[in-house]
Parts: C-alpha cells; sequence; structure tokens
C-alpha cells in the first residue's frame, strides 16, 4: 500500500501543471504521478500547433478570443468559462515560459504567432511543430526539481476507489460519493496495489484508440472517462468527437501522423482528386473554418469522388519558411517520397480530440468528493461541440492552477480511508489466448470507425449499440475469470468510453458541433448538455 496526499493520474500538461504547483506550494506534502508507460508519452507531446493566447492586447483582444471560441463551440460553450481560460490564459503561460518553455521568435525577439482554423487574428504561440513536445520537455524538468514530486512510471491505474469498495452501495443519485485513492497494476512488480490519497486529480487524457485512425498515441484509451463512469461520477457530451481534418494518409499506419492545421493557417490549400480547391464551396472561411467544419467538407468530398483522400497543397509556400516552421512534417513526408514543393500530401481525417468527458465545474471539481479532473479527460464548459484549434493546451494550464488552488483549502481537513481493503484477485487465472483481446479491440474500432465517425445516422448508432452490447458482455465476462492486464483493462475502458460516445449521440436529436446526424440535419433550438 501507498499513501501520498496529493495523487496525479496522467504525466501531460495537465497533471504535471498541478504536481509542480502543488510542490511548491506544500513542500511538506507529497506528490505522487503515475503514468502507464514513461512520464512524456502523453497526448501532450503530439500537440503540434501551438497554444492558442491573447497576450499582445495591441495586436488582438481577449474579446476576439471569446467570440472565436463561442462560434466553434456552435452554442454549447459556457462563456464564463471561456471568458476565465481567456483571461487567466496570459499569465499561466507566462508561468510555463518562466519554467523553460520556449516559443519561436522572431528577428526582433517578439513572439511569431500563427493563425489557425477558426481564429480571427494570428495568436498561437509554437515551437516549430512540435510545441507539445517542448512544453512537456520543460514540465518534465521542472517536475524533477521538486523532491516531493515522486514519478512512477509504468503503473497502469485500474479503478478509482470509493465507498463501494468499503460494502456500501454506490449509486449515480448516492450523495457525496468520496475517492480515497486507486488500485493501480505495477508492471514492474506486476502485482496489483492500493494507493490512498487525500486529493485525486484525473488528468488521464483522450480516447482517440476507440476509433481504427487516430492522431493520438496508443495510450489514448479513454481510462479515465471509463473508470469515472464506473465510480458513477457525471459524465457529458461524449458525442463530441473532434475529428482533424488533416491526418497524414497511410494505409495501416496507427496512429496517424498529424498534418497541423498551422499548415493551412500559413497558406495551404486543400484539393480533391481533380485539383479543385473545394473548401469555398462549403464555407466562407475557406480553408481557414473551424475543424468540423473542414472535416465534414473532407468527408464529403472523398464520399463524392469515391476517394480514401484528399490533398493538401503546400507547394505555393514559401520553402525556407515552411522548413523552419515545420521541420518533421517536411522530414516524415520526404520519408514516404513526398517532397511537399513539388506533390501535394495526401490527407484524410482523423479522430483528434473529445470535447466531453468528466463534467467539473470552473475549479476542476467532480461530482465525486476530493476527485478532481483536468485536461482532454474532463469537460470544463470550454469546448462547447466543438473545440477551437489550440485551445485545449490553455484550458490545461488554467484549470490545472484552478485544482491547484481549491485542493489547497481542503487538503489539511482530509483524512485517509485506512480501511480500504487490498485488490481482491481470488478465482482469476492468466489469460489462455490473447487474441480475445486483440480481437475485440479490432471489433471495437471498427464498429466506432464505420457507424459513430464524421457523420451519422439512427440506423448506424443502433448497430453500433447492440455490437458494443455484445463486446461489453463477452469482455465483462472474461474480466471476472483474468488476471487484470493493461490490455484488457484497455478493451474494457475502451468499451465503456465508446458506449457512453454512443449513448451520448443517441440522445442528441439534433446536428450540432461535431456532431452531425442526418435524421436531424438541424439545431435544435433547445441547448443541452448530454449528462450520463
Amino acid at each position: 500500500m501507498l499513501k501520498t496526499d496529493f495523487l496525479v493520474i496522467g504525466s501531460g500538461i495537465a497533471g504535471l501543471t498541478f504536481a509542480v504547483k502543488t510542490a511548491k506550494r506544500f513542500p511538506d506534502k507529497t506528490i505522487t504521478i503515475l503514468t502507464k508507460v514513461n512520464t512524456d508519452e502523453t497526448n501532450t507531446k503530439y500537440a503540434q500547433g501551438g497554444i492558442a493566447v491573447v497576450n499582445d492586447l495591441t495586436r488582438d483582444s481577449y474579446e476576439k478570443h471569446i467570440e472565436d471560441t463561442l462560434v466553434s463551440g456552435d452554442g454549447l460553450c459556457d462563456r464564463d468559462i471561456v471568458e476565465m481560460v481567456v483571461k487567466e490564459g496570459p499569465q499561466r503561460v507566462n508561468e510555463i515560459i518562466e519554467w523553460g518553455a520556449q516559443f519561436d521568435k522572431g528577428p526582433g525577439g517578439e513572439y511569431m504567432r500563427g493563425k489557425e482554423g477558426g481564429h480571427s487574428e494570428n495568436r498561437i504561440l509554437h515551437h516549430k511543430d512540435i510545441t507539445g513536445m517542448e512544453i512537456e520537455r520543460a514540465l518534465v524538468e521542472e517536475a524533477k526539481r521538486f523532491p516531493n514530486i515522486e514519478i512512477h512510471n509504468h503503473w497502469y491505474v485500474v479503478d478509482i476507489i470509493t465507498q463501494h469498495h468499503l460494502g456500501y452501495l454506490v449509486t449515480k443519485s448516492t450523495p457525496d460519493i468520496e475517492c480515497y485513492g486507486v488500485y493501480a497494476l505495477n508492471l514492474h512488480s506486476n502485482r496489483m496495489e492500493k494507493i490512498l490519497a487525500k486529493i485525486t486529480l484525473m488528468a488521464s487524457g483522450g480516447v482517440g484508440q476507440a476509433y481504427r485512425s487516430t492522431t493520438n498515441p496508443r495510450i489514448a484509451t479513454g481510462d479515465g472517462v471509463a473508470m469515472a463512469y464506473r465510480a458513477k461520477a457525471r459524465i457529458e457530451n461524449m458525442e463530441f468527437i473532434q475529428f482533424h481534418p488533416t491526418a497524414l494518409y497511410e494505409p495501416g499506419v496507427s496512429p496517424s501522423f498529424l498534418v497541423t492545421e498551422a499548415v493551412r493557417g500559413d497558406g495551404g490549400i486543400l484539393r480533391n482528386k481533380d485539383g479543385e480547391a473545394f473548401m469555398p464551396r462549403y464555407d466562407a472561411r475557406a480553408d481557414l473554418a473551424p475543424r468540423d467544419v473542414v472535416a465534414r467538407a473532407i468527408d464529403s468530398e472523398m464520399k463524392r469522388t469515391g476517394t480514401e483522400f484528399v490533398y493538401l497543397d503546400c507547394r505555393q509556400m514559401d520553402k525556407e519558411k515552411f522548413i523552419a516552421h515545420f521541420p518533421n512534417i517536411y522530414k516524415r513526408c520526404l520519408d514516404i517520397g513526398i517532397d511537399v514543393f513539388s506533390k501535394m500530401i495526401p490527407v484524410a481525417p482523423a479522430a483528434h480530440y473529445c470535447c466531453g468527458g468528466i463534467k467539473t465545474d470552473e475549479h476542476g471539481r467532480t461530482s465525486l468528493q476530493y476527485l478532481y479532473a483536468c485536461g482532454e479527460c474532463a469537460s470544463t464548459g470550454l469546448h462547447g461541440a466543438n473545440r477551437l484549434a489550440s485551445n485545449s493546451l490553455l484550458e490545461a494550464l488554467v484549470f490545472a492552477h484552478r485544482c491547484c488552488e481549491d485542493a489547497a483549502q481542503k487538503i489539511d481537513g482530509i483524512p485517509f480511508r485506512d480501511a480500504v481493503p487490498d485488490w481482491n484477485a481470488s478465482g482469476t487465472s492468466e489469460p489462455k489466448e490473447m487474441i480475445l483481446i486483440t480481437q475485440s479491440l479490432k471489433e471495437l474500432q471498427q464498429v466506432m470507425s464505420d457507424y459513430v465517425g464524421i457523420v451519422r445516422n439512427d440506423v448506424r448508432l443502433g448497430r453500433a449499440m447492440s455490437r458494443l452490447d455484445l463486446l461489453h458482455d463477452e469482455t465483462e465476462e472474461l474480466y471476472k475469470t483474468t488476471t487484470v492486464s493493461p490490455q484488457l483493462s484497455e478493451l474494457r475502458n475502451l468499451i465503456t468510453t465508446g458506449y457512453l460516445v454512443v449513448k451520448s449521440a443517441h440522445f442528441r436529436k439534433e446536428s450540432r458541433g461535431l456532431h452531425f446526424n442526418t435524421d436531424y440535419p438541424k439545431k435544435s433550438e433547445l441547448l443541452q448538455d448530454i449528462v450520463l
């Protein structure tokens, strides 16, 4: 058994920022970070474009950033949350710059600012085309400076501990459900450990691996959302899965290589197989329309022309500037035989970001006492029905700070719950055939990709649900009799995540933002969040 004052699940921008701030504030308290692979293997690491922030009021304004976010969110953003994040964001970004994060500057020393879809001004700070990797590097180095931060790599969190594990009946209507810590599988010893914590922060990232084609790394298996749902926390707006419009088209390659939206911000043009620049037919903002619009337009063009991809044309762009700003994209394309200045880049949409998740308030508090959520696994009210490009890193910084501030007021009044029993694995054995897990994962990804993608309808959603029900029953039976492994737990979590996406999509009888249902092509006048 381990005991820690603060437990952080995940080591991306949300988890590390919270840990650093908490360690500075409480040098006498312990902060434990659990991550299921290496510390820097996170969704944050793969963020290419940058971080949207208004830090020069002579060129931009809070009001413009707020309005761009609200327009992109298609009516479902919480305006108070949007204003809060936009206005508090500059201070939070300055903090990570002080911690060592470096963003590109021009010859005069001023920050270079990019422009992406949905933004009315150039406000994206970036580090070439590996902004997330640079932020992750700086945060990991900062976290290592604090002796009261312990980072445990290769620990797989299986479940949140609540009153349920003390023998009480816990349902959605149970008042004051409390989080006492987690059960986690130590992959070094292959033993299940009980970790008790006064405060737990869920910062476990996204759900992209529920789909066959995704820009997310293999770790993005919806663990936090699924665990919170099993613990009876409130989950909302899971139907809003953002597909990045321009992932490099490479059949059979997973995860898909992201071609950042900043390429279009710098002048890249989408073209169909006939060479037509088709985006003006779909939206007046053309290639700089929000992601939901661009992804649906590409999907429509692929279906209309019978192709599996469209092209991103960069041939007219400045070569020196492109290579300086997008060196990794340039190299990756060269590696597969594409010189972007003589050939167009084949691209197709891929699952990229979950705008819903664990429902939180303005302080990152969930519906479970002592459990906070931050980053992509959380639904804060910022993104609404569609996330504005490069707002996610900003959201993580602002909410990590707010979670820290709120938890700091409570920590000394929270006791450890020592009566929590150890993990009971009696009656289970090692799996005889891994194909029972691997094949079910392939089936799940196929179902989600074919029936719950960019365009949906009630028949597809019904088929998806019936197949997920079968996968759920088979997997739960396997879970009851098989020794827990990361592979089995990830499958279980992805099935739960898929169920939440389908269930939420079924409840939304309209088309809004990232959710487009051909049976309900218009928006409803009734604005509502879908809470499960």
